[in-house]
């Protein structure tokens, strides 16, 4: 029967999708540009002082400027259109995004290691003070950029990503005004390659998360925010339903989510407005906002069969 193949899109109704502020924009590119400077004047100021923690910090902003720079443009590609060569429009780019962002941190961490375990065997003594007042402005820097990202944390993976990773620099230059000031009173100078070791550490545990995350989106794993589970019971629990089969929940991108079922319902297609009340339900309450549902009347081996 023609009914058995009707389709309901959920991005036809009653959207219910998180987006970025509009403003994002703006706040991705004063991010670039604070970050930027400030990592010019880190990298110059610690090589000029001998201080491996400001090096090591100096990199790390680096690839926060080069994740931030990924994840704008990433963030830009996904409002394109669909194409009909790109029928879901560039909305995936936002996943790619996150995957190069954590391969650029592990590219980070190999560097400041390699250099840190040299100043272990050949230790040089850094300007405690300089170490100070860098890193005292890496602080300010570092929050003042959090705070752009503060407002999307909650919505966008890239977003929470970005507000994150400026969070932990600010608390990575609190550790190096630390080191500085340990120097200062101590005259240790092993202190500052063991405070970069601490940074690395700090990079890697995020990075380990970022990584985590980016691969199985990549996969196209059911997002942490979709239970599947759930979903099936609440197709199972609808009238007339009595199996679900080749159900599929993967996201579209960062923010959005899409989901393919057959509900196997013998008395026939329950028309259009079954339909968008189930994609409503499943937008709002399930998080998925662009759900397809191929209905049929008879059942395929008994898979998927309702209890």
């Amino acid at each position: 029967m023609g009914l058995g193949h009707t389709h309901s899109h959920g991005s036809d109704h009653a959207h219910g999708h998180s987006h970025a502020p509009k403003d994002f924009g703006r706040a991705f590119a004063i991010g670039v540009v604070l970050n930027t400077a400030f990592v010019i004047v880190e990298a110059t100021f610690g090589i000029l002082s001998g201080s491996m923690a400001l090096v090591a910090d100096a990199g790390h902003n680096l690839s926060d400027v080069l994740a931030l720079l990924i994840a704008w443009g990433a963030s830009i590609a996904a409002k394109r259109p669909p194409s009909r060569r790109y029928t879901y429009g560039l909305k995936s780019s936002t996943i790619l995004a996150a995957l190069a962002n954590a391969m650029l941190l592990l590219v980070a961490i190999g560097a400041i290691l390699f250099e840190t375990v040299h100043r272990l065997i050949d230790p040089v003594e850094p300007e405690g003070w300089t170490m100070i007042w860098v890193a005292g402005v890496g602080i300010v820097i570092n929050t003042a950029t959090a705070l752009l990202f503060m407002g999307g944390r909650k919505q966008d993976i890239n977003i929470r990503g970005a507000y994150l990773h400026m969070a932990a620099d600010a608390l990575v230059s609190v550790g190096v005004v630390i080191a500085g000031a340990a120097i200062l009173l101590t005259g240790a100078v092993l202190i500052d390659p063991l405070v970069s070791l601490v940074i690395v550490a700090v990079i890697a545990w995020g990075t380990w998360g970022l990584l985590k995350d980016s691969v199985k989106m990549g996969l196209l794993a059911v997002p942490d925010n979709v239970s599947e589970s759930a979903v099936r019971d609440y197709l199972c629990g609808l009238d007339g339903v009595e199996a679900v089969h080749d159900l599929h929940i993967w996201p579209m991108s960062t923010t959005e989510t899409a989901m393919t079922a057959h509900l196997v319902m013998p008395a026939g297609h329950p028309g259009d407005g079954f339909l968008r009340e189930v994609a409503h339900e499943l937008d709002h309450h399930h998080g998925i906002g662009h759900a397809t549902l191929q209905v049929e009347q008879e059942r395929n081996g008994g898979c998927g069969e309702c209890s």
